[in-house]
Order: C-alpha cells, then sequence, then structure tokens
C-alpha cells in the first residue's frame, strides 16, 4: 500500500476532489484523459498547477503530481483550472450535512442523551474542521493561479524589455541613417555640376529615404507599451489586496469554539441528563454563512486574476509580432546603410580612374608637343631655326626618330582609348545597379 501512487486533483472550477491511483510508469497525457471523463474539461484546455504555481510538464511522466515520502502525500494537491473559463462562478454549495448533524440543525431545541449528544456533537465539530479545510484548498489553489500569474508576467516583463531594447536600438540606426543620407544627397549635389551624376542612383537614395521612414513605423510600440504598464499596475493591486491574503480566521475561530463546546460535553458524566444543541447549531451556521462570504471574495478574485493572465497570453503573440517587425526594419536599413556606402565607394573608383586618365592624356600631349618640334625644326648651322623641304628628312637618323613618334602617339591612343571604354562600362554597371 504505501508505494501506491495516488494524485489528487482539485477542480477549482467544481472545488470537488477526484483522486486517481497511478499506473506505473504513465504519461501525463494519459492521466489528463482520465481527468477529462471524470470533469468534463478537455486535455486542451486544463491547466495542472502544482502548489508552488508552477505548470505540470507533458514532456514527464504523472509520477510529478506525486512527493516523495510518506508524510503529507495523502494532503499534497494538484490544481485543475479550466482554460477556456476565466470568471469562475463560485461560491459552491458546502459539504452536505450527514443525517445525525442535520437532525439537529433542523430542530436544535430537541433534546438528546448526553452519550448520544456527544456523537453529534463529534461529527458536527468533523463538519466544522471540513468547511475551514475546504476553504483553505480553495485558497491555496488561488495562491498557485497567482503564483502561476507572476510567472506569466515576469516572462512579460522580460519580453516587454527586449522590446524596449530593439526599438531603441532601430531608433538610433534610424536617426543616424538619415542623418547620413541627407549629407551624402547635399555633397552629391555639390558636385554634379563637374563630377560624376547618375539619375538612377539620385533616384534610389531618396528612396531608401523614404522606406527608412516608413521603418520609424516599427519602431512605435507605444500601444503595448501602455497595455503592458496597465496590466502591470493591476497585478500589483491584485497583490495589495486583501482578498490575497487568507481570510479563514473567522472560521479558524468558529473551529476552535466548536472543539471547546466538545470537550465541555465530554466533561459532563454520561448519566440520564439531556440537553439540546443551541450552541453547537450556531456555530455550524456562523460556519457556513462565513464560508459563503469567504469562498465569494475568493472565486471574485480569482477571476481578477485568470483575467490578468489571460490578457498576458493575449499580449504575447503581439510581442512577439512587434519584435520581429523591428528585427525586419533594423535589417532593412543596415542593408541600405552598406548598399549606399557601396556605391559611394564605387563612385570613387570612377573618379579616381577618370583623374588618372586625364593625367596619362596630358602627358602624352605634352610629349607629342616636343617631340615633333625637335624633329621636324632641326638646328641649323647659323643657329638660326628654319624650315626644311621634306627632301631633307630621308636621312636615317630623322626617318627612325620620327615612327618612333608616331608609333608612341599610336600606344598614347589605344591606352586612352581602352580607359574610356572601361569608364563607359563602370559607369553602365553602376547605372544598371
Amino acid at each position: 500500500v504505501l508505494f501506491l501512487q495516488i494524485v489528487h486533483i482539485l477542480n477549482m472550477t467544481s472545488a470537488k476532489i477526484v483522486s486517481f491511483l497511478l499506473h506505473p510508469e504513465e504519461s501525463l497525457h494519459s492521466l489528463q484523459n482520465r481527468i477529462e471523463f471524470e470533469t468534463g474539461i478537455s486535455t486542451g484546455n486544463q491547466e495542472l498547477l502544482l502548489e508552488t504555481g508552477i505548470c505540470l510538464d507533458p514532456r514527464k511522466p504523472a509520477s510529478q503530481c506525486v512527493i516523495d515520502g510518506v508524510r503529507g502525500w495523502d494532503s499534497y494537491m494538484v490544481y485543475l483550472f479550466d482554460k477556456s473559463k476565466t470568471v469562475y462562478d463560485g461560491p459552491f454549495a458546502s459539504r452536505s450535512l450527514s443525517d445525525c448533524v442535520n437532525y439537529i440543525v433542523q430542530d436544535s431545541k430537541i433534546q438528546l442523551p448526553i452519550p448520544q449528544l456527544r456523537k453529534v456533537w463529534a461529527e458536527a465539530v468533523h463538519y466544522v474542521i471540513g468547511l475551514k479545510e475546504d476553504y483553505s484548498r480553495l485558497f491555496q489553489g488561488q495562491r498557485a493561479a497567482m503564483l502561476s500569474l507572476l510567472r506569466y508576467n515576469a516572462n512579460l516583463i522580460k519580453m516587454k524589455n527586449n522590446m524596449v531594447s530593439a526599438s531603441q536600438q532601430l531608433k538610433a540606426k534610424l536617426e543616424f541613417f538619415h542623418q547620413s543620407i541627407r549629407l551624402d544627397l547635399e555633397r552629391y549635389s555639390d558636385q554634379m555640376a563637374y563630377g560624376i551624376s547618375s539619375e538612377k542612383m539620385l533616384k534610389a537614395w531618396k528612396e531608401m529615404e523614404e522606406k527608412a521612414s516608413q521603418c520609424a513605423q516599427a519602431e512605435d510600440i507605444g500601444y503595448l507599451d501602455e497595455q503592458i504598464m496597465a496590466l502591470h499596475t493591476e497585478i500589483v493591486e491584485l497583490q495589495k489586496s486583501p482578498y490575497a491574503r487568507r481570510q479563514g480566521e473567522v472560521m479558524e475561530s468558529l473551529e476552535q469554539r466548536a472543539i471547546d463546546l466538545y470537550k465541555q460535553l465530554k466533561t459532563r458524566p454520561p448519566d440520564h441528563a439531556y440537553s439540546d444543541s443551541t450552541d453547537m447549531v450556531k456555530i455550524i451556521v456562523q460556519t457556513v454563512q462565513s464560508q459563503d462570504r469567504v469562498l465569494k471574495e475568493l472565486f471574485g478574485h480569482l477571476s481578477k486574476l485568470l483575467g490578468c493572465k489571460q490578457k498576458i497570453i493575449d499580449l504575447l503573440p503581439e510581442i512577439e509580432v512587434a519584435l520581429n517587425n523591428i528585427k525586419e526594419a533594423d535589417n532593412s536599413v543596415m542593408q541600405m546603410q552598406g548598399k549606399r556606402q557601396r556605391e559611394i565607394w564605387h563612385l570613387l573608383k570612377i573618379a579616381c580612374t577618370q583623374s588618372s586618365s586625364r593625367s596619362l592624356v596630358s602627358s602624352s600631349l605634352e610629349g607629342t608637343a616636343s617631340t615633333p618640334a625637335a624633329t621636324w625644326l632641326p638646328q641649323s648651322s647659323s643657329g638660326n631655326t628654319a624650315p626644311h623641304p621634306l627632301s631633307s628628312l630621308a636621312a636615317p637618323e630623322d626617318g627612325e626618330n620620327f615612327a618612333d613618334v608616331i608609333q608612341e602617339n599610336v600606344n598614347y591612343l589605344e591606352l586612352f582609348s581602352s580607359i574610356l571604354q572601361e569608364v563607359r562600362q563602370e559607369q553602365n554597371s553602376m547605372m544598371v545597379s
């Protein structure tokens, strides 16, 4: 018997306890199917919480519901909630009276022998203690719901902080992007008159600026931040609420009064005396009324807890979407920044190529200007320069110099043509990109 594993499930929707004998290595899904058969709550809507507010892990066996050891095993509870409900219809009816206790409640002034009265009052005391324990178990279920809510809230705060951090980073990158692209557009406009121009590239840059303005919408998370802050305030108020603390002091005092009354009865000698049950019935009625009041407050508070938890569950996907939008906008801004920088360096390459081609052309023109003069105008014996007839250039040395100059000019012309062709190709490729 000691090795049997029994799990006690407190159904918070009905305030009833159902117990199950666990089979060896039984899975949690199998246990949930049995719970569905007993309670009518589908497996998809079942939320099983431990006293610490931790939800049972479906990957682990059902034995996770049972504590190790003998002490306290029969009082350890797992709390069942219906995820399809956020408002619970408490308070529920109190536990039923036994026939003997119901007999004295119906007529508290009836006289009974002391021995018989002891038995009836013993059951009455047990009934009062049971009412208090029912409330205590339900309060533990409410406390488990509160702890579960705080776990969800901690996860919400963590995701909110990630979202705010990502939004601030995106905002900073957008500000840098806007400032840099404005400066690039100004500098580009300044050099268009004497430098390099590309209408297609200019249009692409302006489209980047507009697209960056659209990306700024992703950083707008104010509406989510307001909802999270309002929800956080509501949770703090629920934690401060007096209904979040145990309200069974009245029931505990009534329990003690019932025990003391029963002890006084036990001290009376078992003679032929008779007595009524007026005092005990008053305690029973007051305990039932007190339980109705505290259970009404408990389930009202529990419904607020579950409502806040559902709001968190609804907010989490919205935060995920906002985070994804921020990441996509961030990647888009970085890609546009990289593309624009590559285009700037491409322009710089073209400008350097054009500058080098101009220097080559100017040097070739200087060379051709000096060489023909020396060739066509040789020095005369008198020191005066005078043009010579074409027949005078028939000397072998003069013919060789003239051929060298022509060949050099041809080489420079071919080089200049290749440079110009390369520059045109690079400009065309830039226009296409």
